[in-house]
């Protein structure tokens, strides 16, 4: 999910790069926009605009394989696994935007900064890693502290920043030796070994990049020399400057009517990303009615998911989902392709109404709707409607992401429906589902279920102990149909992101069947493989 925290006008964003001014050599200039505001940090960068700037500033020892799921070395040449040893050898050819050269230093010191600051990523790593060391200036060694299979995928979160440059603007600060950890800098700069350097930043407004052209990866001549990438565009704003010729790429979040209106204009064309999450109906099952299995099960049934799928639908080949049996996406290790796909069936739900504690009549379901979404407010007013035929009283509630995430931190305040889309922060089922469903991490954004159930708990656990992925894609279809049967959410549909393009941009990991796509929303966004006439 992500905050629409800021507003730009096409009047203030034509004021805001006026004052920016082009290199000499410019050849050509790619400009997007996102609705978050820009974190530059890498130990803090979290929402889908900072992990467009993470995977264009800075690299990982590991990347996400293309179309195939799986992992590829990248900062490392090679690794190897010993038990719960993981060691890399890096790149000797790989140099920071500073030309420091890459050591196993820098991957002691950014993993250390992470863990410090303890944001962004982190708890991806910690209580996991026993120790990094750099065993030569080549050879990085990560200890585990015992099996846990997401870890090779967690570490496509692990940006290196170039240590010795963020120890030279370290200032006072409460870490130390390390003062501040550089977080003063590193907030407004970029010290990566990325295909693009950052030139300018302003978190509100606009980040400007640049090319590196010393990248240890060739960039092909097509890729922009410069990008724009601008936060908190009104939609309005960005079909007029696509329009005009002014824009080139969307965000995600235009409503469908405007990507609709854009895509059916010859100058223009539609990207998507798709397969690493979707959008999940959550019920509170600690508050009566929902805390009974048959009432959560009859408001599945009841549910027009025909008309949900109709609602997002985009042209008659492209829509921002696709129907979902389940809680892992189609293609994801683990998703159970066996579930059937849920249709409206009111005597189904009827009948898991008859076998409910509650009377309906006497029971008022709050559903919940996020501001800053307004699509979010139609699949509301359509659950009101499909849940008032089965005798509920239902209040839609309009509700701001801020005052939504602090609501469901208490059980008694989370609402009984809440809409929210969630995607995997790295290429494994784990950072999808676990901080969804395990009793331990209840009372979040993803978590408002607030499900305790021992299977589910035990079947996440195997999960991350379980080493061999045959096994693991088993314990997953089986945690898949164990959370149907529960049914603390109502599986709307498997997301697909859709962004307008202007026709001259082509981005190969963006276009077509997903076959060259990367398993991780914004890493498809490299701006070294898009081309730009």
């Amino acid at each position: 999910m992500r905050t629409l925290k800021h507003t730009v006008s096409a009047a203030a964003l034509a004021a805001a790069i006026a004052t920016v001014p082009l290199a000499a050599d410019a050849q050509s200039v790619l400009r997007l926009d996102e609705v978050a505001v820009g974190e530059l940090d890498p130990a803090k960068a979290t929402d889908f605009a900072d992990t467009m700037l993470m995977f264009n500033a800075y690299d990982t020892l590991l990347l996400p394989a293309q179309g195939t799921g799986g992992l590829v070395p990248h900062l490392a040449s090679d690794y190897s696994v010993d038990g719960n040893d993981f060691t890399f050898t890096l790149r000797d050819d790989v140099t920071f935007e500073s030309g420091n050269p890459l050591t196993a230093d820098d991957v002691v010191y950014s993993y250390d900064r992470l863990i410090a600051l303890g944001q962004g990523f982190s708890h991806l790593f910690r209580d996991h890693v026993a120790s990094v060391e750099a065993v030569d200036d080549n050879t990085v060694r990560f200890t585990l502290n015992a099996p846990y299979a997401p870890f090779l995928a967690a570490l496509t979160r692990l940006q290196i920043v170039d240590s010795q440059t963020a120890m030279a603007n370290e200032l006072e600060g409460d870490y130390g030796e390390r003062g501040d950890y550089a977080q003063a800098y590193l907030s407004a700069n970029s010290a990566g070994t990325g295909a693009y350097t950052v030139t300018d930043h302003n978190p509100q407004e606009l980040t400007l990049l640049a090319r590196n052209d010393d990248y240890f990866i060739d960039i092909p001549e097509g890729a922009p020399d410069e990008v724009r990438l601008v936060y908190g565009l009104e939609g309005a704003t960005v079909r007029t400057l696509m329009s005009r010729g002014e824009h080139d790429i969307s965000s995600q979040w235009l409503a469908p009517e405007i990507i609709r209106a854009l895509a059916d204009r010859d100058d223009m064309h539609l990207f998507t990303e798709s397969g690493t999450g979707g959008f999940y109906i959550k019920m509170n099952t600690q508050r009566a009615p929902l805390d009974d299995v048959h009432c959560r099960r009859a408001l599945a049934h009841a549910l027009d998911y025909d008309s949900v799928i109709a609602l997002i639908q985009i042209t008659d080949e492209v829509a921002q989902g696709v129907p979902a049996n389940g809680p892992l996406p189609a293609g994801m290790l683990g998703a159970n392709p066996d579930l059937p796909v849920p249709t409206r069936d009111m005597a189904a739900a009827q009948a898991e109404l008859a076998q409910c504690a509650y009377d309906p009549g006497d029971q008022t379901i709050e559903i919940s709707w996020i501001a800053e979404v307004p699509l979010e407010e139609r699949f509301a007013l359509l659950m009101q409607a499909n849940f008032q035929e089965l005798g509920f009283d239902t209040e839609v509630v309009r509700v701001p992401w801020a005052l939504f995430t602090e609501r469901v931190t208490q059980v008694d305040t989370t609402p009984h429906i809440g809409q929210v889309y969630v995607r995997a922060t790295t290429p494994d089922p784990d950072a999808l589902i676990y901080n969804m469903y395990h009793s331990d991490v209840a009372g979040t954004w993803q978590s408002t279920e607030w499900l305790n159930d021992p299977e589910v708990d035990a079947l996440l656990e195997a999960g991350r102990s379980t080493i061999d992925q045959d096994e693991r894609a088993q314990i997953y279809r089986d945690l898949g149909a164990r959370l149907v049967e529960l049914q603390p959410t109502i599986y709307a549909f498997d997301t697909q992101s859709v962004y307008v393009a202007r026709g001259a941009v082509e981005a190969e990991t963006l276009m077509g069947d997903g076959s060259n796509s990367y398993s991780l929303d914004g890493a498809n966004f490299m701006f070294r493989h898009m081309d730009v006439q």
